[in-house]
């Protein structure tokens, strides 16, 4: 039957698409979205709506992982949430995944974002183009990645 994420406050059922071996450029723009403190998506603007193929109403409410690709080794999301928890900046390479299963590259950041009193009270991630000349060394990293991660490893992830 497939695996699904659920909306938070739809209570919908989202299919999560089989990968299709179809990279679609990201030629950038500004893509934005914005979470709480789990990573639940409060905010997600039109070019993130338009790129994943994902209506608003799909994404305000889901985990950010419904567009997590396969390929992502898990080491690259533990360091991203020790750094952000910690109030630093997370920039990394990131494949994912569309909900019609093809795929697109992104170089994103991640930062907190604080209340009045300095507590953090979610997360806000931005998007830029990646370096093309990069995505074959990073594709071989994370490959390896996630062959460690198989052996019970999990190494840190270069930015």
């Amino acid at each position: 039957m497939g695996t699904y994420t659920k909306n938070l406050i739809t209570h919908e059922k989202i299919p999560k698409p089989e990968p299709i071996s179809e990279e679609v450029l990201f030629e950038g723009g500004v893509m934005i979205t914005e979470t709480d403190k789990a990573g639940v998506i409060t905010y997600a603007n039109k070019k993130f709506c338009s790129m994943t193929g994902y209506s608003k109403s799909e994404l305000i409410g889901s985990p950010h992982s419904i567009n997590c690709h396969p390929d992502m080794p898990s080491c690259a999301f533990k360091d991203l949430w020790t750094k952000i928890k910690l109030g630093q900046i997370w920039e990394g390479y990131v494949k994912n995944i569309r909900k019609d299963g093809k795929y697109y590259w992104v170089v994103v950041w991640v930062q907190p974002k604080y209340d009045d009193d300095k507590n953090i009270i979610g997360f806000i991630a931005g998007r830029k183009v990646p370096n093309r000349d990069y995505l074959p060394n990073i594709e071989k990293e994370y490959a390896a990645l996630k062959d460690s991660e198989g052996a019970g490893e999990c190494k840190t992830v270069a930015a």
